[in-house]
C-alpha cells in the first residue's frame, strides 16, 4: 500500500517523515517538553530517550514509514527548520475491511495555542484521507480534562465516539480516555476497500 510524502510543507511549518538523522533534534525537543508532557504521556523506559536507543527508534519508525505501517512526521517552522517543535503519528494502520489508523500528536509548550497543531494534522490528514493512502477512519484517544486536544480534534471533524476506562497507564496511574474519530469524507458508504 502507498504511503504520503515523506516532506510536507504548509504555511508555517515543515515536516519531515521519522529518520536517525533527527534523533538529537527529537531528544532536544523532548528535554524542553519533559514536565509539559509529563501530564499526557505514556510511562517510558528510562533510556528511551537516549541517543542510541532515539536512532534505532527512528530507524525503526522509517522502515515502518516505508512499510505503511507509520507515519510520524516532525515538525518544525519554516523559519527553524533544524528546531523540532512538535510531532503526529498515524499509526497501528490496518488495511482490508478496516482501512483505519490511530493518531497521536504532542507539540511544545511554547507554540500551544497558536494553531500550529491544527495547521499539521490538517495537512496529514489530508495526506492520509487523499487518494494516494486512502484510509477510511482515523481515530484519536484523548484524555477528558485535556480541552485543548479535544478542540483540535472536534475542529479537525472528529467525533466523539466512546469512553476507554483505564486506558492507558499515564503520570503514575491508569487514565480515562475518550476515542475521537473521523470519517473519510470522500468514501461513500459502499465503497469496498481496495484489494
Amino acid at each position: 500500500m502507498n504511503s504520503p510524502p515523506k516532506y510536507l510543507v504548509t504555511e508555517r511549518l515543515v515536516m519531515r517523515a521519522s529518520t536517525p538523522a533527527l534523533a538529537e533534534a527529537t531528544i532536544d525537543y523532548q528535554q524542553r517538553n519533559l514536565a509539559h508532557f509529563e501530564r499526557w504521556d505514556p510511562t517510558r523506559p528510562s533510556d528511551h530517550w537516549t541517543l542510541d536507543v532515539t536512532r534505532a527508534r527512528l530507524e525503526r519508525e522509517a522502515a515502518a514509514f516505508d512499510a505503511g505501517t507509520l507515519w510520524r512526521f516532525w515538525i518544525s517552522s519554516r523559519e527553524a527548520p533544524d528546531r523540532v517543535i512538535g510531532q503526529c503519528a498515524v499509526s497501528e494502520v490496518v488495511r482490508g475491511v478496516f482501512q483505519s489508523a490511530m493518531l497521536g500528536y504532542s507539540l511544545d509548550v511554547d507554540c500551544v495555542g497558536g494553531g500550529l497543531m491544527h495547521e499539521a494534522l490538517a495537512r496529514v490528514l489530508d495526506e492520509v484521507f487523499g487518494p494516494l493512502v486512502s484510509l477510511h477512519r482515523v481515530q484519536a484517544s484523548v484524555r477528558p480534562e485535556n480541552a485543548r486536544s479535544r478542540r483540535v480534534l472536534e475542529r479537525l471533524g472528529f467525533e466523539r465516539e466512546g469512553f476507554s476506562p483505564r486506558y492507558l497507564f499515564i503520570d503514575g496511574a491508569w487514565r480515562d480516555h475518550e476515542t475521537f474519530a473521523r470519517i473519510n469524507p470522500t468514501w461513500g458508504d459502499s465503497q469496498r476497500p481496495a484489494e
